[in-house]
């Protein structure tokens, strides 16, 4: 292929009809009506002597080829991008800078409301978007669309650089004034209490106290499931139920509701969660800044050991976050 005859804009209608696998949907994607997509996609298969898109039923398919030009393409022109994005340096005083950050909202509640609250005065101009964590997070991942993932290490992906941010332990939570829970938790009174179970994953598999409970063939009473860390402390006001969920967030939820605090009764070993970002921004100086920014975030998150101290902490921090 001679370089000199090939407009490199066409690796823009090259990636949205790789994505979209629809004329219409890239042409919508890139503002350019269906016939000039078409056009663009016809000087495209000259270039590669090949069909790229293949109509099968009512659907477009991609050829072999096509396929296994996905990911070069994406990379290639998030290199680009990157290059002409990135400056030699990075002042959150004076930048407008859009972040995109996928997290739960218990990474939310316990992480990002005080780092967005130091980062209000520190960096006035730069902007954050938060969004759901799930599948559709990690193509936005892939597709170089979204700067930040923050998720437990199980769900990172292999292809892109990851650092771990901290650990978490577990602590099952109840009605303060349940006459079915005491003091302490048997196995026995465990699984046959009902309880309050979070699955945030969009159609996807249990989170991660319903694994370990899998791994050691316990099957337990669920009463509600919710998509929300921070519901699951309400659901459980006025009831017997549970809910085990991260101490971090208990404690922040214990200043504030009526809940008494209670030890997991099996091992439960700590969740470690992990940021992740986009190879092609491994080294953006706006994006080296929000990492730094993250580790000082989590360097001021009390240890799970420092109850009495934890819990007056959150207590300002969610009365401050609503």
């Amino acid at each position: 292929m001679d370089l000199r005859q090939f407009d490199l804009n066409l690796l823009v209608a090259l990636d949205a009809l790789l994505t979209e696998k629809s004329v219409t949907r890239a042409g919508a994607r890139m503002h350019l009506s269906q016939s000039a997509m078409s056009g663009a996609l016809a000087r495209l298969r000259y270039v590669f002597h090949d069909e790229l898109l293949v109509p099968i039923g009512r659907h477009m398919e991609l050829t072999p080829l096509a396929q296994d030009l996905v990911q070069p393409v994406r990379d290639i022109l998030l290199q680009v991008r990157s290059a002409i994005n990135t400056t030699s340096r990075f002042d959150p005083a004076t930048a407008e800078r859009p972040f995109s950050i996928a997290a739960s909202d218990y990474v939310t509640t316990v992480l990002l409301s005080g780092l967005l609250q130091h980062l209000a005065s520190q960096a006035p101009h730069v902007t954050f978007e938060l969004r759901p964590v799930g599948s559709r997070a990690k193509d936005d991942l892939e597709r170089g669309t979204l700067d930040f993932m923050i998720v437990p290490a199980e769900y990172v992906s292999p292809l892109h650089p990851t650092e771990v941010l901290f650990e978490e332990s577990y602590t099952c939570i109840a009605w303060r004034h349940s006459k079915a829970v005491r003091a302490t938790l048997s196995m026995e009174e465990y699984l046959s209490l009902g309880h309050v179970v979070v699955r945030v994953s969009d159609g996807g598999g249990p989170n991660f106290d319903e694994q370990v409970l899998e791994r050691l063939g316990y099957k337990r009473r669920v009463d509600v499931w919710t998509p929300s860390f921070d519901t699951a402390p309400h659901l459980v006001v006025g009831t017997n139920r549970l809910a085990t969920i991260t101490t971090r967030l208990a404690r922040i939820y214990a200043a504030v509701l009526p809940l008494k605090l209670l030890p997991v009764p099996f091992v439960m070993p700590p969740m470690t969660e992990m940021v992740q970002w986009h190879k092609a921004h491994d080294q953006d100086p706006a994006c080296l800044w929000l990492r730094e920014e993250l580790r000082r975030a989590v360097s001021r998150l009390p240890r799970v050991t420092e109850t009495r101290r934890a819990s007056r902490a959150a207590r300002m921090r969610l009365v401050s976050r609503h």
